[in-house]
């Protein structure tokens, strides 16, 4: 039942020429994404951090260290990109001409990337069950040692904080485009013994403590009839 904030790196030096980074590495975040990273470490500086923990590659290495800095960050290599073999590192606007592009849109469920030699190759519902799976176990490492009230936050990427979104919100991987991921913005997503609760979604500004603020007064997980009250705790 504890509370996950899935911060999306800050803008990349791929997110600024229009290439699909994947498990490229040396892609680091611009002066943008630097900014981007020093106002989420703003907007987390009130909140007290169970743990916090990162994909690998160091566009979210480069922006946990501004976010989260202070804090131990733990590296989970689940939490990394999705592995798009041979269409790592192409242009976004060439791969928008390839006819697999349109099944990656509109049945993103059957989309799996071509092989590469060097590059590894995952289907996006793959991607999205080791992501899903690993934010499922982390958290409840993170409530047993912390308690039902903890917040923890996990550093990613777009495609794969858009599974979580997708499952929370219970549209699975048929609703993968339908969810929006800026680099820098912070989702806050609830897990309980039933389901998985979207408290806020791809959020740039603003304070973080009512978004990780839920009602007692109902059973963790059911939501409440007739809409929140809009008051916290």
């Amino acid at each position: 039942m504890a509370i996950v904030l899935l911060l999306r790196h800050g803008h990349s030096t791929a997110n600024a020429d229009g290439i699909l980074a994947g498990w490229t590495e040396g892609v680091g975040l611009t002066d943008t994404g630097r900014a981007q990273a020093a106002r989420v470490a703003q907007r987390l500086a009130p909140l007290t951090i169970a743990r916090a923990v990162s994909s690998p590659l160091q566009r979210c290495a480069e922006t946990a260290s501004i976010a989260l800095e202070g804090h131990d960050v733990l590296v989970d290599e689940r939490l990394g990109e999705c592995h798009y073999g041979a269409w790592t590192g192409r242009p976004l606007a060439d791969a928008a001409r390839d006819d697999l592009w349109r099944v990656v849109q509109d049945d993103p469920a059957t989309a799996t990337f071509p092989a590469h030699e060097h590059f590894r190759t995952e289907s996006l519902g793959e991607m999205a069950a080791r992501v899903v799976g690993a934010v499922r176990a982390l958290d409840a490492e993170v409530e047993a040692e912390h308690g039902r009230d903890a917040v923890w936050v996990a550093v990613s990427h777009g495609d794969p904080i858009k599974s979580v979104v997708a499952e929370a919100v219970g549209a699975g991987l048929a609703g993968l485009q339908r969810v929006r991921v800026d680099p820098g913005s912070i989702t806050a997503v609830q897990l309980t013994r039933t389901r998985m609760v979207l408290l806020a979604s791809n959020t740039v500004d603003g304070d973080l403590a009512p978004l990780v603020a839920v009602p007692r007064h109902a059973p963790a997980g059911d939501s409440e009839v007739g809409g929140g009250s809009g008051g916290q705790g």
